[in-house]
């Protein structure tokens, strides 16, 4: 039976400049879609966050230059919270798949890697 899903990532980019959140950003999606065998078409929405210190251009428009043109994307800050990871851009992908909730894999990359053992990860 296929429901909907809620797959988790994030990362960080090198600099606040248009270049490195693009970059960042289509690197943690092409990570989530392969390590989770993701069909785009499947994906229903993508919400993403970014950190105060990244304002240079929209995490979402990397998944629009990825092709991702009919799936809903929205852009929003991230809370400010003293011990979170700098220059940091989350998304939570909301899919419509068939696989179990311990089939599901989070990607976490970059200066992200080690939010989720430190506990300043949303849960």
């Amino acid at each position: 039976m296929t429901g909907v899903r809620g797959i988790r990532g994030a990362t960080t980019a090198d600099t606040n400049s248009k270049e490195a959140i693009l970059e960042a950003t289509k690197e943690l999606l092409g990570r989530l879609v392969e390590t989770n065998d993701i069909d785009v078409n499947d994906v229903a929405a993508a919400y993403f966050t970014a950190t105060d210190d990244l304002d240079a251009e929209f995490p979402a428009l990397a998944a629009r230059q990825m092709g991702w043109t009919q799936t809903a994307l929205m852009c929003a800050r991230e809370m400010n919270v003293g011990d979170g990871a700098d220059r940091c851009i989350r998304v939570l992908l909301l899919v419509n798949t068939d696989k179990a909730l311990e089939e599901i894999e989070f990607v976490y990359l970059k200066g992200a890697a080690d939010l989720r053992s430190r506990g300043t990860e949303e849960v």
